[in-house]
């Protein structure tokens, strides 16, 4: 079943209140993944609403396609980076907006696909694409980067200490046979970890800071973040907000400097000077909800 696949929204109804959704709005979901947030946004901007979805995963959007079936004639499915917002919406002839939601997250659809390689709980190609038509994999990052690149690339991206350490044993690793799956990723980074520090030093899988970075770096989902947020403000209407969940402190980061760079050349007034996160009722929810936090800002 397609239920059986889906990712659970995170902060669903903070998204509705924020937005300020009403009948016959038109409502941008930047990252539309398999339509969690844009289900209940569609339900109250229809009758009249219009709903344009983006995403860069050809497999989220057919899903999201059927899950929004019976809205489908209120909606646009496109396959394309959020940071090409402002061509998207011009091809469609759309110059204003009236609001716009970034979920950052990687769904749970795409990290229990073992063959999309986000994940090291099952073995996978060592892939990570959001989209798949792309050129740079995780395994071209991995086994042409030289030491120094890798060791930055873990550190800025996933600010994980032992970026050195790991980045020297998976260069000499490589001379051995290439590094192409995700357990073997995994196993490496705990080898490359001194054995006291494995459990007492990480809450999480010490293998997660790594495996976030190599994400990111694959996707340049920082680079592009600042952009996007940029050309979103651009064409939202007087009093429309955008809403942008993110769930690392480097993602927040960006947004938070963004939008008071924003704020200083008077264009958004910031709804949520600290980000909010999720309710207690959540959490015991959708535990994976546990790392997000959720900005808003108001086009002036």
């Amino acid at each position: 079943m397609v239920e059986d696949r889906l990712h659970i929204p995170v902060m669903a109804q903070e998204v509705i209140e924020y937005l300020n959704l009403k009948p016959g709005q038109l409502i941008v979901d930047a990252t539309l993944g398999t339509a969690g947030h844009s289900l209940d946004i569609i339900k109250m901007i229809t009758p009249g609403g219009r709903l344009i979805g983006l995403d860069r995963d050809e497999d989220s959007l057919a899903l999201a396609r059927q899950r929004l079936g019976a809205y489908n004639d209120h909606c646009e499915f496109v396959h394309a980076n959020f940071v090409d917002l402002d061509q998207v919406l011009e091809k469609l002839g759309i110059t204003q907006i009236d609001g716009i939601v970034f979920d950052l997250g990687i769904s749970t659809y795409q990290l229990r696909n073992p063959e999309r390689g986000f994940s090291f709980q099952e073995e996978g190609p060592l892939d990570m694409r959001l989209d798949r038509s792309s050129y740079i994999s995780a395994y071209d990052l991995m086994n042409n980067l030289n030491e120094n690149e890798i060791s930055h690339m873990l550190w800025n991206f996933g600010q994980e200490r032992w970026h050195n350490r790991i980045a020297h044993l998976l260069v000499e690793e490589r001379k051995i046979q290439p590094i192409a799956t995700t357990k073997q990723l995994a196993n490496l980074v705990l080898r490359a970890i001194p054995v006291r520090y494995r459990k007492g030093y990480y809450r999480i899988h010490p293998a997660t800071r790594t495996f976030q970075a190599l994400r990111i770096a694959v996707n340049r989902e920082l680079e592009i973040l600042e952009i996007a947020i940029k050309k979103a403000v651009a064409i939202l209407a007087k009093q429309a907000r955008i809403v942008v969940i993110s769930f690392h402190s480097l993602e927040d980061r960006v947004i938070k400097h963004t939008f008071r760079a924003l704020k200083a050349d008077g264009l958004i007034d910031i709804i949520t000077p600290k980000p909010l996160t999720p309710l207690m009722a959540e959490l015991d929810a959708n535990p994976a909800s546990r790392s997000s936090k959720f900005r808003v800002a108001e086009r002036i």
